[in-house]
């Protein structure tokens, strides 16, 4: 039997893993909640357990998956295998061992890296990315990062490259706080923990939404995507408001990378554009072409990979590292 590889992609609020043949072809998958802020030591379990439950997925002979890839929000250290300073898991040590963790629950081989570079990988070789020579992926999820390809080649700059969310929209003295501790970035706008905290403010200051009663509903300590989709889609006032100035804000954000790289293409990608689906990306891709100076406008194209791309790029980087 030939070799598989399962990958896993560690959110803020879920944990997504799939099982990969040698071939690229997805065996199996599995998705959990990521465990609560005051439960982070049980991350490593958590992962395990998914791995394992994506190779019943599988249906495959356990000891075929020779290696794990693990996507991690933050800073990787990919030679010792630590990943920190992540501000989608504020909680999180600045340097914890997660390659030894998960290992020593799996007894194989464990490699990391940053999430949105193995999500970028995976829309390169095998998803949306193929259309285009040079693009920007960008991937919303609790947080926003983003990965510039050109010409076929992930950009890496310094070895920061991608810090989108991190892009300034708004320079009023009232803007949106962002986990980085300055105010105004995108991800404040368009991330799910930045929307979270408006909805919070905005109910708290008495709007009204079912936002929160979902959430304690389904048992969740977050927003999820899914929570953002459904409130949406049922008409809920102020969910339809943080998102589309959610889409004002990554449209406005895109518009000046455009006029700056001049990519090809833009890829939406993570859980939150996935869950939204098409009304988001012509939200998305409005906003942006009001920003273009160009004639000819960039397309934005939602990802082909839904929200597995950085599940499916951790298991290319296992595959490589065999």
């Amino acid at each position: 039997m030939s070799p598989a590889y399962a990958g896993v992609d560690l959110g803020g609020t879920s944990i997504a893993t799939v099982v990969v043949s040698a071939g690229g072809t997805i065996m199996g998958a599995d998705r959990r909640p990521t465990p609560r802020r005051s439960q982070l030591d049980e991350v490593p379990a958590t992962i395990a357990g998914s791995v394992h439950a994506a190779i019943v997925d599988a249906a495959c002979d356990p000891t075929d998956v020779v290696g794990i890839g693990i996507g991690c929000p933050g800073q990787v250290d990919r030679t010792a295998g630590t990943f920190g300073n992540a501000s989608t898991l504020p909680d999180w040590p600045d340097s914890f061992p997660l390659a030894a963790e998960v290992s020593s629950h799996l007894s194989r081989p464990v490699v990391l890296d940053n999430d949105v570079r193995l999500a970028v990988a995976a829309e390169i070789s095998s998803g949306s990315g193929r259309a285009f020579p040079s693009f920007l992926g960008v991937f919303l999820g609790t947080g926003v990062g983003a990965g510039l390809v050109l010409d076929g080649e992930l950009w890496l700059g310094r070895g920061n490259a991608g810090e989108f969310g991190h892009m300034v929209v708004d320079f009023e003295v009232d803007a949106r706080p962002c986990s980085c501790g300055r105010t105004g970035c995108v991800q404040a706008y368009a991330g799910r923990a930045g929307m979270e905290a408006a909805a919070r403010a905005a109910a708290d200051a008495g709007r009204t939404t079912a936002l929160f009663d979902l959430m304690e509903f389904g048992d969740r300590d977050r927003l999820t995507s899914s929570i953002w989709e459904r409130s949406v889609r049922g008409g809920d006032p102020l969910a339809q408001e943080l998102v589309a100035t959610a889409a004002r804000a990554l449209g406005a954000a895109l518009g000046s990378t455009v006029n700056l790289v001049d990519v090809d293409g833009v890829i939406l990608g993570g859980g939150l554009a996935a869950a939204l689906g098409e009304p988001f990306r012509e939200a998305v891709a409005s906003a942006m072409a009001e920003r273009v100076l160009a004639s000819s406008v960039p397309p934005v194209r939602l990802t082909a990979l839904g929200d597995l791309s950085g599940a499916v790029g951790a298991a290319m980087l296992a595959a490589q590292a065999d």
